[in-house]
Protein backbone atom coordinates (compact mmCIF):
# COMPACT_ATOMS: atom_id res chain seq x y z
CA UNK A 1 0.00 0.00 0.00
CA UNK A 2 1.22 3.24 -1.16
CA UNK A 3 2.07 6.73 0.80
CA UNK A 4 -1.49 8.31 -1.04
CA UNK A 5 -3.44 4.48 -0.66
CA UNK A 6 -2.73 4.96 2.85
CA UNK A 7 -3.77 8.58 2.28
CA UNK A 8 -7.48 7.60 1.67
CA UNK A 9 -7.59 5.53 5.29
CA UNK A 10 -10.71 7.49 7.67
CA UNK A 11 -10.19 7.52 10.75
CA UNK A 12 -13.33 7.53 13.15
CA UNK A 13 -13.05 8.32 16.55
CA UNK A 14 -16.03 9.72 18.77
CA UNK A 15 -13.43 11.09 21.46
CA UNK A 16 -12.28 14.22 19.75
CA UNK A 17 -15.66 15.28 19.15
CA UNK A 18 -17.56 15.56 22.73
CA UNK A 19 -17.67 19.24 22.43
CA UNK A 20 -20.05 19.14 19.11
CA UNK A 21 -22.31 16.85 21.09
CA UNK A 22 -23.39 19.76 23.26
CA UNK A 23 -25.40 21.24 20.23
CA UNK A 24 -28.31 20.14 17.94
CA UNK A 25 -27.42 18.17 14.98
CA UNK A 26 -29.64 19.20 12.37
CA UNK A 27 -30.23 16.48 9.08
CA UNK A 28 -31.18 17.74 5.47
CA UNK A 29 -34.78 17.68 4.98
CA UNK A 30 -34.23 17.58 1.45
CA UNK A 31 -32.89 14.58 0.52
CA UNK A 32 -33.79 10.70 0.81
CA UNK A 33 -32.62 8.56 3.82
CA UNK A 34 -30.72 6.16 1.36
CA UNK A 35 -27.57 7.05 -0.88
CA UNK A 36 -25.30 4.89 -3.32
CA UNK A 37 -21.59 5.57 -3.11
CA UNK A 38 -20.18 7.06 -6.59
CA UNK A 39 -16.93 6.53 -8.24
CA UNK A 40 -15.24 10.31 -6.85
CA UNK A 41 -17.31 10.62 -4.28
CA UNK A 42 -15.51 12.48 -1.12
CA UNK A 43 -16.73 11.72 2.89
CA UNK A 44 -17.04 15.41 2.90
CA UNK A 45 -19.50 15.22 -0.11
CA UNK A 46 -21.69 12.26 1.11
CA UNK A 47 -21.88 14.13 4.53
CA UNK A 48 -22.96 17.05 2.68
CA UNK A 49 -25.90 15.14 1.39
CA UNK A 50 -27.25 13.81 4.65
CA UNK A 51 -25.77 16.85 7.37
CA UNK A 52 -26.27 20.67 7.53
CA UNK A 53 -23.01 20.38 9.18
CA UNK A 54 -20.96 17.90 7.24
CA UNK A 55 -18.07 18.26 9.32
CA UNK A 56 -19.79 16.52 12.27
CA UNK A 57 -19.75 13.06 10.00
CA UNK A 58 -18.54 10.63 13.23
CA UNK A 59 -21.66 11.88 15.34
CA UNK A 60 -24.16 9.58 13.13
CA UNK A 61 -21.51 6.87 12.09
CA UNK A 62 -22.80 3.43 12.75
CA UNK A 63 -20.37 0.77 12.94
CA UNK A 64 -21.55 -2.42 11.92
CA UNK A 65 -19.87 -5.57 13.38
CA UNK A 66 -19.87 -7.76 10.88
CA UNK A 67 -18.03 -5.18 8.28
CA UNK A 68 -14.20 -5.77 8.73
CA UNK A 69 -13.69 -2.37 7.71
CA UNK A 70 -16.54 0.21 8.63
CA UNK A 71 -13.99 3.07 7.88
CA UNK A 72 -12.77 2.67 4.51
CA UNK A 73 -16.17 3.04 2.04
CA UNK A 74 -16.08 2.05 -1.47
CA UNK A 75 -17.99 2.88 -4.58
CA UNK A 76 -21.47 0.88 -4.87
CA UNK A 77 -22.04 0.68 -0.82
CA UNK A 78 -25.19 1.91 0.23
CA UNK A 79 -25.65 3.90 2.84
CA UNK A 80 -28.52 4.80 5.14
CA UNK A 81 -30.20 7.14 7.39
CA UNK A 82 -32.06 5.67 10.58
CA UNK A 83 -32.22 5.88 14.57
CA UNK A 84 -30.89 4.03 17.02
CA UNK A 85 -31.63 4.73 20.64
CA UNK A 86 -33.62 8.02 19.08
CA UNK A 87 -30.63 9.08 17.18
CA UNK A 88 -29.61 9.55 13.99
CA UNK A 89 -27.33 7.05 12.55
CA UNK A 90 -25.65 5.76 9.46
CA UNK A 91 -25.57 2.86 8.69
CA UNK A 92 -23.45 1.04 5.74
CA UNK A 93 -24.87 -1.90 3.58
CA UNK A 94 -21.68 -3.08 2.19
CA UNK A 95 -21.59 -4.33 -1.44
CA UNK A 96 -19.47 -7.85 -2.34
CA UNK A 97 -15.75 -7.47 -2.05
CA UNK A 98 -15.49 -8.96 -4.96
CA UNK A 99 -18.04 -9.97 -7.90
CA UNK A 100 -17.98 -13.34 -9.48
CA UNK A 101 -19.08 -14.05 -12.91
CA UNK A 102 -18.97 -17.93 -13.69
CA UNK A 103 -17.65 -18.22 -17.45
CA UNK A 104 -16.76 -21.93 -17.74
CA UNK A 105 -14.48 -23.47 -16.94
CA UNK A 106 -13.08 -20.54 -14.89
CA UNK A 107 -14.12 -17.81 -12.33
CA UNK A 108 -13.39 -14.54 -12.94
CA UNK A 109 -13.56 -11.38 -10.51
CA UNK A 110 -13.16 -7.75 -10.87
CA UNK A 111 -10.79 -5.68 -9.08
CA UNK A 112 -11.89 -3.95 -5.57
CA UNK A 113 -12.02 -0.05 -6.13
CA UNK A 114 -10.18 2.29 -4.09
CA UNK A 115 -12.24 3.86 -0.79
CA UNK A 116 -13.26 7.14 -0.85
CA UNK A 117 -11.38 9.87 0.56
CA UNK A 118 -12.40 12.92 2.97
CA UNK A 119 -11.43 15.18 0.55
CA UNK A 120 -10.24 15.39 -3.39
CA UNK A 121 -6.44 14.32 -2.39
CA UNK A 122 -5.60 15.91 -5.57
CA UNK A 123 -6.04 19.53 -4.74
CA UNK A 124 -3.86 19.76 -1.59
CA UNK A 125 -1.22 16.36 -2.44
CA UNK A 126 1.16 19.50 -4.24
CA UNK A 127 0.59 21.72 -0.26
CA UNK A 128 1.55 18.25 1.70
CA UNK A 129 5.54 18.82 1.02
CA UNK A 130 5.46 22.42 -0.37
CA UNK A 131 5.28 25.34 -0.14
CA UNK A 132 6.48 25.80 3.59
CA UNK A 133 6.10 28.08 5.87
CA UNK A 134 9.68 28.71 7.63
CA UNK A 135 10.55 31.01 10.29
CA UNK A 136 13.71 33.06 11.24
CA UNK A 137 15.47 30.38 12.87
CA UNK A 138 14.96 27.18 10.18
CA UNK A 139 16.40 29.78 7.83
CA UNK A 140 19.29 30.30 9.17
CA UNK A 141 20.24 26.49 9.62
CA UNK A 142 19.35 25.56 6.24
CA UNK A 143 21.83 24.11 3.70
CA UNK A 144 21.78 26.39 0.26
CA UNK A 145 23.46 26.26 -2.69
CA UNK A 146 27.28 27.16 -3.72
CA UNK A 147 27.45 26.89 -7.13
CA UNK A 148 26.95 24.44 -10.22
CA UNK A 149 29.86 21.66 -10.67
CA UNK A 150 30.17 23.23 -13.99
CA UNK A 151 30.30 26.68 -12.35
CA UNK A 152 26.94 27.43 -13.59
CA UNK A 153 24.43 29.49 -11.70
CA UNK A 154 21.16 28.65 -13.34
CA UNK A 155 20.69 25.22 -12.30
CA UNK A 156 17.86 22.85 -14.15
CA UNK A 157 16.65 19.07 -14.00
CA UNK A 158 19.90 17.17 -14.49
CA UNK A 159 22.21 19.88 -13.42
CA UNK A 160 24.84 18.72 -10.63
CA UNK A 161 25.94 21.21 -8.17
CA UNK A 162 27.64 21.63 -4.72
CA UNK A 163 25.95 22.73 -1.34
CA UNK A 164 26.74 23.10 2.51
CA UNK A 165 25.53 23.09 5.86
CA UNK A 166 22.58 20.12 4.86
CA UNK A 167 21.06 19.79 7.84
CA UNK A 168 19.91 15.87 7.88
CA UNK A 169 22.74 13.39 6.92
CA UNK A 170 20.49 10.82 6.97
CA UNK A 171 18.55 12.52 3.75
CA UNK A 172 18.52 11.45 0.24
CA UNK A 173 16.12 14.34 -1.29
CA UNK A 174 16.38 17.93 -0.64
CA UNK A 175 13.90 20.53 -1.47
CA UNK A 176 15.25 23.86 -2.94
CA UNK A 177 13.35 27.48 -2.26
CA UNK A 178 13.91 30.74 -1.97
CA UNK A 179 12.80 32.93 0.42
CA UNK A 180 9.18 34.20 -0.13
CA UNK A 181 6.45 36.64 1.17
CA UNK A 182 6.89 37.32 4.98
CA UNK A 183 3.33 36.98 6.94
CA UNK A 184 2.24 39.13 9.50
CA UNK A 185 -1.08 39.19 11.59
CA UNK A 186 -3.32 41.42 10.13
CA UNK A 187 -4.50 43.20 13.57
CA UNK A 188 -1.33 42.63 15.61
CA UNK A 189 1.38 43.02 12.90
CA UNK A 190 3.42 40.30 14.39
CA UNK A 191 5.46 38.06 12.28
CA UNK A 192 4.51 34.36 11.79
CA UNK A 193 6.80 33.38 8.86
CA UNK A 194 8.14 33.31 5.86
CA UNK A 195 6.42 31.70 2.74
CA UNK A 196 9.03 29.78 0.58
CA UNK A 197 9.03 29.30 -3.09
CA UNK A 198 9.35 26.06 -4.20
CA UNK A 199 12.11 26.11 -7.14
CA UNK A 200 12.56 21.84 -7.07
CA UNK A 201 14.01 18.81 -6.25
CA UNK A 202 17.80 17.45 -5.73
CA UNK A 203 19.02 13.89 -4.85
CA UNK A 204 22.38 13.85 -3.08
CA UNK A 205 24.99 12.48 -4.96
CA UNK A 206 27.60 12.64 -1.98
CA UNK A 207 27.05 14.23 1.46
CA UNK A 208 29.64 16.11 2.89
CA UNK A 209 30.76 19.44 4.19
CA UNK A 210 30.96 20.73 0.57
CA UNK A 211 27.79 18.04 -0.49
CA UNK A 212 27.33 17.23 -3.94
CA UNK A 213 23.25 16.86 -5.72
CA UNK A 214 21.57 16.50 -9.06
CA UNK A 215 18.27 18.08 -9.32
CA UNK A 216 15.47 15.62 -10.15
CA UNK A 217 12.74 18.14 -10.58
CA UNK A 218 12.44 21.56 -11.41
CA UNK A 219 9.87 24.27 -10.94
CA UNK A 220 11.89 26.89 -11.55
CA UNK A 221 15.84 27.37 -11.98
CA UNK A 222 17.76 27.15 -8.63
CA UNK A 223 20.84 29.68 -8.38
CA UNK A 224 23.55 30.46 -5.08
CA UNK A 225 21.88 31.21 -2.08
CA UNK A 226 18.84 29.02 -2.49
CA UNK A 227 18.09 27.38 0.02
CA UNK A 228 17.70 23.58 0.55
CA UNK A 229 15.30 21.05 3.83
CA UNK A 230 15.40 17.86 3.42
CA UNK A 231 11.85 16.07 2.37
CA UNK A 232 9.52 15.21 5.05
CA UNK A 233 7.96 11.58 3.79
CA UNK A 234 5.41 11.80 7.03
CA UNK A 235 3.43 14.74 5.52
CA UNK A 236 2.50 12.63 2.30
CA UNK A 237 0.60 10.48 4.62
CA UNK A 238 -1.78 12.68 6.22
CA UNK A 239 -5.57 11.08 7.67
CA UNK A 240 -7.79 13.82 8.01
CA UNK A 241 -11.17 13.63 10.44
CA UNK A 242 -12.81 16.49 10.35
CA UNK A 243 -13.61 18.04 14.30
CA UNK A 244 -13.55 20.98 15.85
CA UNK A 245 -11.09 22.54 18.25
CA UNK A 246 -11.63 21.71 21.87
CA UNK A 247 -11.63 25.70 22.65
CA UNK A 248 -12.68 28.70 20.55
CA UNK A 249 -10.04 29.91 18.37
CA UNK A 250 -9.99 33.26 16.44
CA UNK A 251 -7.94 33.71 13.32
CA UNK A 252 -7.60 35.51 9.91
CA UNK A 253 -7.58 34.15 6.04
CA UNK A 254 -4.14 35.91 5.39
CA UNK A 255 -2.74 34.38 2.05
CA UNK A 256 -3.60 32.40 -0.61
CA UNK A 257 -1.35 30.33 -3.28
CA UNK A 258 -1.23 32.72 -6.31
CA UNK A 259 -2.21 35.94 -4.46
CA UNK A 260 -5.61 36.31 -5.57
CA UNK A 261 -8.11 38.42 -3.61
CA UNK A 262 -10.85 36.28 -3.72
CA UNK A 263 -11.17 32.73 -3.21
CA UNK A 264 -13.75 29.83 -3.33
CA UNK A 265 -14.64 26.07 -2.66
CA UNK A 266 -11.63 23.78 -3.25
CA UNK A 267 -8.92 26.36 -3.09
CA UNK A 268 -6.31 26.79 -0.60
CA UNK A 269 -5.46 29.29 2.36
CA UNK A 270 -3.13 30.36 5.01
CA UNK A 271 -4.28 31.09 8.43
CA UNK A 272 -3.34 32.98 10.96
CA UNK A 273 -3.80 30.01 13.28
CA UNK A 274 -1.27 27.38 13.78
CA UNK A 275 0.28 24.37 16.69
CA UNK A 276 1.00 27.30 18.96
CA UNK A 277 -2.66 28.09 18.79
CA UNK A 278 -3.70 24.41 18.87
CA UNK A 279 -4.41 23.52 15.66
CA UNK A 280 -4.64 19.78 14.59
CA UNK A 281 -4.92 18.39 10.66
CA UNK A 282 -8.68 18.06 10.36
CA UNK A 283 -9.65 21.12 12.69
CA UNK A 284 -12.81 22.43 10.98
CA UNK A 285 -13.28 26.23 10.98
CA UNK A 286 -16.04 28.80 9.80
CA UNK A 287 -15.42 31.44 7.82
CA UNK A 288 -16.82 34.87 8.44
CA UNK A 289 -16.79 38.10 6.29
CA UNK A 290 -14.70 40.72 7.91
CA UNK A 291 -15.91 44.39 6.97
CA UNK A 292 -13.88 47.56 7.31
CA UNK A 293 -15.80 49.99 9.15
CA UNK A 294 -18.31 51.58 7.32
CA UNK A 295 -19.54 55.18 7.60
CA UNK A 296 -23.27 56.01 8.82
CA UNK A 297 -25.08 58.12 5.97
CA UNK A 298 -27.17 59.78 8.86
CA UNK A 299 -24.80 60.40 11.57
CA UNK A 300 -21.18 60.36 9.40
CA UNK A 301 -19.88 58.18 12.15
CA UNK A 302 -17.89 55.11 11.46
CA UNK A 303 -19.45 51.95 12.54
CA UNK A 304 -18.73 47.98 12.82
CA UNK A 305 -21.11 45.39 10.67
CA UNK A 306 -21.96 42.12 11.78
CA UNK A 307 -19.80 39.44 10.57
CA UNK A 308 -21.98 37.35 8.21
CA UNK A 309 -21.16 33.47 7.48
CA UNK A 310 -18.56 32.56 4.39
CA UNK A 311 -18.38 29.40 4.58
CA UNK A 312 -15.89 26.58 5.94
CA UNK A 313 -12.85 25.38 5.75
CA UNK A 314 -10.73 22.20 7.41
CA UNK A 315 -6.97 22.44 7.74
CA UNK A 316 -4.58 19.75 6.36
CA UNK A 317 -0.85 21.30 7.17
CA UNK A 318 -0.06 22.69 10.13
CA UNK A 319 2.99 25.10 11.21
CA UNK A 320 3.80 26.30 14.09
CA UNK A 321 2.11 29.74 13.78
CA UNK A 322 0.14 29.47 10.77
CA UNK A 323 -1.90 26.85 8.79
CA UNK A 324 -2.87 25.53 5.21
CA UNK A 325 -6.71 25.02 4.72
CA UNK A 326 -8.92 23.88 2.00
CA UNK A 327 -12.05 25.98 1.42
CA UNK A 328 -15.06 23.36 1.24
CA UNK A 329 -18.04 25.27 0.38
CA UNK A 330 -18.80 28.95 0.39
CA UNK A 331 -21.65 30.99 0.40
CA UNK A 332 -19.98 34.16 -0.68
CA UNK A 333 -16.94 34.93 -2.22
CA UNK A 334 -14.10 34.82 0.26
CA UNK A 335 -11.65 37.41 1.12
CA UNK A 336 -8.52 38.05 2.47
CA UNK A 337 -8.51 38.97 6.59
CA UNK A 338 -11.65 37.25 6.43
CA UNK A 339 -12.13 36.10 9.90
CA UNK A 340 -12.01 31.97 11.26
CA UNK A 341 -13.38 30.65 13.99
CA UNK A 342 -14.67 28.01 16.02
CA UNK A 343 -17.51 25.91 13.61
CA UNK A 344 -19.66 25.95 16.65
CA UNK A 345 -19.70 29.39 17.26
Amino acid sequence: MNRFTRFIVIVVSLLSIQIACASELKLRSDTSGRYVVQEGDTLWGISSYFLEDPWRWPEIWHTNTFIDNPHLIYPSDVLIMTSIDGLPALKLLRRQNLVETKVNPTVRASKLPEAITTIPPNIIRPFLTQPLIVGKEELEKSGYVVIGVDDNILLGEGNEFYARGLSKPTAKVYQGYRLGEHLVHPITQEYLGTQAIYLGDAGVLRDADISKLRVTKSAQEMRPTDRLLPIDEDLAEPYFQPHAPAEDVLGYIINSPGNVSEVGPLQVVVVSLGEANGMEEGHVLRIKYRREPHRDSVTNEFIDLPEEESGLLMLFRIFNRVSYGLVLNATRAIHLNDTVVSPLK
